[in-house]
């Protein structure tokens, strides 16, 4: 006859177990206001810029009194953080796993161009894919490119999926220098910060004929036009470096 101590040890794990808690009613609450906060705020400081938005703006935005802003952030500057890093896990998560799968696919032999739509590709589909809160999300990110506050802000949130670049264009380049892999980086982004940004430049500009929405035509035409920029000033300064 099995024991108290040995018929309690055979019970399933799922009779034993702890059920996880449940959020309260108030703590429910609290984490939709915070997520209409920051959606109101990702909008905002997309359209006017991070400089042309004050928290009562935001506060008067969502109908509230500004001083709840005050509750949930200690001033604009760490609102305008938890904006950005909400959806850079998921655009850091999607571009990493597109370029292990091509380092895979092509058996630790990762081509440019590869590496490089692994990198955009999958980030402009996002983009074009996920609605306007992630337009404007991307909006965001052309503003960040040009202040030193985001760009400390791009350090923190985006560095670990940039070097993860970089690591497979030496691979796709052997011999290529850090300085030409990091300045051909540093133009790739600007491409595609300028793009995020949809300014409507290039629509006054082409006279319609382009759009800065057509986020289909950049994915068609940017990895292509990076590649081939990358392997010249490689291919230029290896030839430099022998002669």
């Amino acid at each position: 006859m099995a024991t108290a101590r040995s018929a309690s040890a055979a019970k399933p794990a799922s009779t034993t177990a702890k059920k996880a808690r449940k959020p309260s009613v108030k703590e429910q609450q609290r984490a939709e206001k915070m997520e209409q906060i920051l959606d109101a705020a990702e909008r905002l400081f997309a359209l006017r810029g991070l400089y042309n938005v004050t928290l009562k703006d935001i506060a008067t935005d969502i109908g509230v009194h500004h001083t709840l802003l005050n509750y949930y952030f200690s001033d604009k500057d760490t609102l305008f953080g938890a904006v950005l890093s909400r959806r850079a896990a998921e655009t850091i998560g999607r571009r990493m796993q597109a370029m292990d799968a091509h380092e895979a696919e092509t058996g630790g032999k990762p081509t440019v161009e590869g590496a490089l739509r692994a990198f955009l590709d999958t980030d402009l589909d996002l983009y074009s894919q996920g609605g306007e809160s992630w337009k404007y999300y991307g909006m965001i990110g052309g503003q960040l490119s040009n202040t030193v506050f985001g760009g400390e802000l791009m350090d923190q949130n985006f560095d670990p999926v940039v070097l993860r670049l970089i690591a497979l264009l030496r691979k796709a380049i052997p011999g290529s220098t850090d300085e030409d892999l990091f300045w051909g980086y540093h133009f790739v982004t600007g491409a595609l910060m300028l793009t995020l940004a949809r300014t409507g430049r290039i629509d006054r500009l082409s006279g319609g004929v382009c759009s800065s929405d057509d986020f289909g035509s950049v994915r068609d035409r940017m990895a292509r036009f990076m590649a081939a920029g990358f392997r010249e000033i490689c291919a230029q300064r290896a030839e430099e470096r022998r002669s």
